[in-house]
């Protein structure tokens, strides 16, 4: 036997002996205090994802099914529970959608309240996303760093909510008022503590210099962009395709915003851009989300120049009976398209209430994106969706 005879041989019985069946790894269940609870089902080759299935459903909430026995005031306390982190958020399109089956239409300056209580919800929101997905791409400054300063943003919210995460605030033909009496003017009325103002612009200044940091810490790091750039690309298509929305659909290059699409709340009086990204990839959805921030908080500072003084509250009966009929509202919510499709039989509670949650249709987009990852790309992709698993399991 010849030299290059033995030598084929050889190679057959490596390649032999390193070929493998593929793996079935579960992923998860994982832990509440990080996105939710998901498990992935995942069939790898090596450190290659040849198939992934999410299973979803881990945290029973039913909060459609819930929404059946309450009444429409007590269902802004389940909604804005749903994606935990934007709270406010989740009740705007639910009230609007309420407001117009009774046609009704809030004061101007309740709806200016609710643009302004919104954007920094949606601050907030995106400060979470700034903390912990560097962190899970191994950067832990930023984590308490970022937190820190959306606290400022929270003791906003918690002067004038009452609540931190889940205000409640919102109320069928404009907003909560505030009971203690005084005179109402653009400085100190009767909705927004003394003071809120100057606060809020004074933390506007404080979000852009954190986003200033921001990049200083995460953008530019070399780490960074090898664990982001060109990592878990959706194209456009694909991402219409799955009904992507938000800052995940912007980041692929569709600049589609219900801000400027639907005139829900007085964002045409406004001037902001709509940031979008063209390469889809994990990089793109974080710098979306960055450059969102800055726009809000000139949002803000905008609209606290505008709002005028004004009445809080609609003229609404006492009972509250919505009349029969349907309605699906949607606004953008931090993370994208949120909407309700809503059924009323008449009388104080709906006959079916259907949610169009934003997580849920930006995950379902995983079995696709992530066949052909490698494992360690695996967490990479996933968080740079920014979902909340109470946002899916609805």
């Amino acid at each position: 036997m010849t030299s290059k005879e033995l030598m084929h041989r050889s190679e057959v019985a490596v390649s032999v002996e390193l070929e493998t069946p593929d793996m079935t790894l579960n992923i998860g269940p994982q832990h509440p205090s990080t996105h939710g609870v998901l498990r992935l089902i995942a069939k790898v080759d090596g450190e290659r994802i040849t198939e992934v299935e999410p299973v979803i459903g881990y945290m029973h909430r039913g909060y459609e099914k819930l929404s059946e026995v309450r009444t429409y005031l007590q269902i802004t306390a389940l909604v804005n529970r749903i994606d935990w982190v934007s709270g406010f958020a989740n009740e705007v399109p639910f009230i609007l959608g309420v407001e117009k089956l009774m046609g009704v239409e809030a004061p101007e300056r309740a709806q200016w309240i609710r643009l302004i209580l919104s954007e920094l919800f949606r601050i907030s929101s995106h400060l979470v996303f700034m903390s912990s997905y560097p962190l899970e791409l191994g950067a832990t400054t930023p984590l308490m760093y970022v937190l820190r300063e959306r606290e400022h943003i929270l003791e906003l919210i918690e002067g004038v909510t009452g609540g931190r995460f889940h205000p409640n605030f919102n109320r069928v033909g404009g907003i909560k008022p505030n009971y203690g009496g005084g005179k109402q003017t653009k400085t100190q009325s009767m909705d927004l503590p003394a003071g809120f103002f100057k606060a809020t612009l004074k933390a506007m200044d404080s979000i852009d210099q954190i986003c200033d940091d921001i990049d200083t810490l995460v953008t530019g790091n070399e780490l960074i962009r090898a664990r982001t750039v060109d990592v878990g690309v959706i194209p456009a298509d694909k991402a219409i395709e799955y009904g992507m929305s938000g800052p995940n659909l912007r980041a692929s290059g569709v600049a589609y915003d219900l801000r400027k699409v639907e005139n829900y709340l007085p964002y045409d009086q406004l001037d902001f851009d709509v940031i979008s990204r063209p390469g889809g990839d994990c990089y793109d959805r974080y710098i979306v989300r960055l450059l969102e921030i800055r726009e809000s908080a000139k949002i803000v500072r905008q609209a606290i120049d505008m709002i005028p003084v004004g009445p809080l509250q609609a003229k609404v009966p006492r009972v509250l009976k919505v009349p029969s009929g349907q309605v699906y509202s949607r606004a953008e919510n931090p993370k994208g398209e949120f909407g309700y499709y809503i059924v009323s039989e008449g009388g104080k509670m709906p006959y079916r209430l259907k949610i169009r949650s934003t997580s849920f249709s930006n995950l379902t987009i995983l079995p696709w994106i992530l066949k052909g990852q490698l494992i360690p790309d695996l967490v990479a992709i996933m968080g740079s969706l920014d979902f909340v698993l109470g946002d899916v399991d609805r």
